[in-house]
């Protein structure tokens, strides 16, 4: 299969072919599903980099989420059986206090979901207190916070300073994402890691959840 062809039909928001293409991909098991995933992820990729160029609108990038979330249950099923016996994993997704941005977070749930998570989303604009509260109710060692104002970075800190004030900072492993993150607000915020795409995401908290 021509993945470039998955790839720009994401990637110009051609549903329909999108949809026709990773459907192709399952009907034989779905033996290159992860070469269908990254094409999908590079596809994403282009429509992000279109909508900082003003090429795409706010309603691009919603309906390219949907693409992409509509995409990753067609392949969920091959992505499962590549994880075999593998235990899925449950973890705290969500945007957090001040931001109330979801279109990348939804495409981050996707993916994670896609590769075995059990993803508990407490959606936007969630206080720092609810995340800790809901991990430590729940045992849940891995969290993702996300943000796309740069409001959201006091946000991240103030999270990870409460895992360190109700003593669980060492029992979890929190990685942070969106527009304003980079490696030297990862260290300012105190997180473990950082990503600029849900395919990196998936990937650390995969690393995580096998004990790496």
């Amino acid at each position: 299969m021509d993945f470039e062809l998955l790839k720009n039909a994401i990637a110009d928001l051609e549903d329909e072919k999108a949809y026709e293409l990773v459907n192709e991909v399952m009907a034989d098991g779905g033996t290159q599903v992860e070469a269908a995933l990254k094409a999908c992820q590079e596809g994403m990729d282009i429509v992000g980099k279109r909508f900082e160029a003003q090429e795409y609108f706010v309603a691009d990038l919603i309906f390219a989420g949907e693409i992409m979330s509509k995409a990753m249950e067609i392949l969920k099923p091959a992505l499962a059986a590549k994880r075999g016996d593998q235990v899925s994993s449950k973890m705290i997704l969500c945007t957090v206090e001040g931001d109330l941005h979801d279109i990348g977070k939804n495409i981050v749930k996707s993916i994670l979901e896609a590769t075995g998570f059990e993803v508990l989303d407490l959606g936007i604009d969630v206080p720092a207190d609810v995340i800790v509260k809901t991990a430590k109710e729940q045992g849940i060692k891995i969290i993702a916070l996300s943000g796309v104002l740069t409001l959201a970075i006091d946000s991240m800190k103030k999270t990870v300073d409460a895992f360190a004030a109700a003593g669980m900072r060492d029992s979890v492993k929190i990685i942070i994402g969106g527009a304003p993150v980079t490696e030297d607000i990862c260290r300012h915020v105190g997180a473990d890691a950082w990503a600029i795409n849900p395919q990196d995401t998936a990937q650390i908290c995969r690393k995580w959840a096998s004990g790496e």
